[in-house]
């Protein structure tokens, strides 16, 4: 029966777009992927060969923002193509059909590819009394999750409620929401968390999973090593401001106009693993940071119970200025001990004191003139 349905190619093609747009597509994907040039050549082979896979996506205690952010993102290619082909044969939020229609959808699909399809869920399961919390066509989220997952291919989970309950298991977590992971055993679980996920980050994975036929690498929370292996903070293009101990010390101060540091604001891009720096939002316009709000964490687990957003952290994992980001905003550098932990202060307190003089050097100018 899978064999009756267009390729993913043929379903390109039929929607109008180009051959030049479908290589640019399997490029993008490639790129954000990490992959080499002969392993954006597999995608391309892949998606011109095989046929859509049917897809369940489940919606339980969430807000759709996941959703929201697949469907909107800028790139057309990535919520038309994908969602349109993938053959999405359920989803409470997107499909026409509604009553008995869609849940004969939803078990047709079930039934005629067992083992074939994909799950992806958006949104915590509530566990507490007996998940009433949670109920859809009559039955509880946690019993359609243990329906729906027996006969899954893979799952993916999609945004921070899925994967790590979110706001919903939040003390003191009162409808007991938890995570796909801590549900369901013996199945291949996809972490993609987010407040909501990056929709290009989003798109990959489904690719990933199209162009190879395996779950991607990934890190000991299931998070892809291709969007998750590296701090917000490693990619931050405010970065050398951190280095140089210049930080914004409140919303409205000249620091926070002048683009420093938001480490002070509670930024948690030092202990938060995801792609915003890199691939952006809105074709890669801004990200929060840039937009000059700081980090909050949203891709870590308990995010919400991990302190204040707007209190900083005390001290995260590093040596030299990043374990003492406070002292050294301040003007004072304390040695490590060790010679290249020393170097390391030294030369970002020069660093520091070299850009306020050239400020300083700007702004005479401009006064002189």
């Amino acid at each position: 029966m899978n064999n009756k349905r267009p390729t993913i190619y043929e379903e390109f093609k039929a929607k109008g777009y180009s051959r030049r747009e479908f290589v640019t597509f399997c490029s993008l994907m490639g790129a954000w992927l990490g992959l080499e040039v002969s392993g954006v050549s597999q995608v391309a082979k892949a998606l011109e060969a095989k046929s859509r896979p049917p897809i369940i996506w489940l919606h339980f205690q969430e807000c759709t923002c996941c959703s929201e952010s697949f469907i909107r993102s800028s790139h057309p290619l990535v919520a038309d193509i994908i969602l349109d082909k993938i053959s999405l044969d359920y989803t409470e939020t997107l499909m026409a059909a509604a009553g008995h229609q869609a849940e004969k959808s939803l078990h047709d699909t079930m039934t005629n590819y067992k083992g074939e399809y994909i799950l992806m869920v958006e949104g915590s399961i509530p566990t507490k009394e007996d998940g009433v919390y949670c109920c859809i066509g009559g039955k509880t989220a946690y019993d359609i999750m243990q329906e729906v997952a027996e006969g899954a291919k893979a799952i993916i989970a999609w945004g921070s409620c899925a994967t790590n309950g979110c706001v919903q298991a939040a003390a003191p977590n009162p409808t007991g929401a938890a995570p796909v992971g801590k549900v369901i055993h013996g199945k291949p679980i996809i972490n993609v968390p987010g407040c909501p996920p990056i929709a290009e980050v989003m798109a990959g994975v489904v690719v990933h999973l199209l162009a190879f036929d395996r779950i991607p690498a990934l890190d000991s929370q299931n998070r892809p090593k291709s969007f998750y292996s590296r701090r917000v903070h490693d990619t931050c293009y405010r970065r050398p401001n951190y280095d140089a101990g210049l930080f914004v010390e409140t919303f409205d101060d000249e620091n926070a106009k002048k683009g420093y540091c938001l480490y002070k604001m509670g930024c948690k891009g030092p202990n938060t693993y995801n792609a915003c720096g890199v691939i952006r939002w809105n074709n890669g316009v801004s990200f929060p940071i840039q937009s000059g709000h700081p980090c909050i964490g949203c891709s870590e687990n308990n995010f919400w119970d991990n302190g204040p957003f707007y209190e900083h952290l005390k001290s995260f994992p590093g040596f030299g200025i990043e374990s003492t980001a406070d002292k050294v905003g301040l003007g004072l550098g304390i040695a490590t001990g060790a010679a290249l932990g020393a170097h390391a202060v030294a030369t970002n307190i020069r660093k520091r004191k070299l850009i306020i003089k050239g400020r300083k050097e700007i702004e005479a100018e401009s006064s002189n003139d």
